[in-house]
């Protein structure tokens, strides 16, 4: 095999860039809204009905302690450390694969969905909820939760770039789908958990799921720009091997 073939980038499957541009515009509407609800108080009502929702007497959360102990497993599926494990292992596994593309777009994705969330909680600031006993440690600023943005982002971009791998539409969907439902479980067990009431969870699902399709569709051709230019900047030290 010539090392040209070898660098061959086989056509992928991506998700229609219109489609993604949609998504990510219903997405980053109804974060808007949430943005625009929550400081002025609008979402108050909502939030303490949520909050308390399912709990005991005493505010813990109904349930025997075997479901407290997979809640804090689920949670932690959206913790900083495991969702940049997950990307690297991805990342690793797709340039293997020779899908260079969807390796370096997928890490341009959440590296970036990361730094808008933390400007969004700098901006923000809102404070945690204190109206119950938090049953797991969290810091920083509560809108938008950043367990929620982070995984939502960083699982359906993993779903976007894996299902490229495949031609069957039925298939890409179902990705999808998985990313966006373990998302929300991730996003669902920060309000069950008491670190965080529900609209910051929405508004942090709703901007990472919104941050992953439109970063599928505005920075794909920047990724294969990068992955074209390390091929050019590589190609001479190639030709002068023996």
């Amino acid at each position: 095999m010539t090392l040209s073939s070898e660098r061959t980038i086989a056509p992928r499957h991506r998700i229609d860039p219109r489609k993604a541009l949609i998504a990510a515009l219903a997405c980053w509407s109804a974060f808007a809204l949430f943005a625009w609800a929550v400081p002025t108080g609008r979402t108050a009502q909502f939030d303490r009905i949520g909050l308390l929702f399912w709990r005991t007497e005493d505010l813990r959360p109904l349930g025997p302690t075997w479901l407290l102990e997979w809640v804090r497993d689920l949670t932690a599926m959206g913790g900083f450390l495991q969702l940049k494990l997950y990307t690297i292992c991805a990342v690793v596994a797709l340039f293997w694969l020779r899908c260079r593309r969807e390796a370096v777009l997928l890490a341009l994705t959440v590296l970036s969905a990361s730094l808008v969330n933390i400007g969004f909680k700098a901006l923000f600031g809102r404070p945690r909820p204190e109206i119950l006993l938090r049953l797991t440690e969290a810091g920083g600023a509560s809108f938008p939760s950043g367990h929620s943005f982070n995984a939502a982002s960083t699982y359906i971009a993993l779903a976007l770039a894996f299902a490229a791998l495949s031609p069957r539409a039925s298939v890409r969907h179902t990705l999808v789908a998985a990313a966006m439902a373990l998302s929300l479980a991730v996003a669902w067990s920060r309000v069950w958990l008491g670190v965080h009431w529900p609209s910051d969870v929405m508004a942090g699902w709703l901007g990472g799921a919104g941050w992953s399709f439109l970063a599928s569709a505005l920075l794909y051709r920047p990724a294969q720009t990068m992955v074209h230019a390390a091929d050019e900047f590589t190609a001479p030290h190639n030709r002068d091997r023996p």
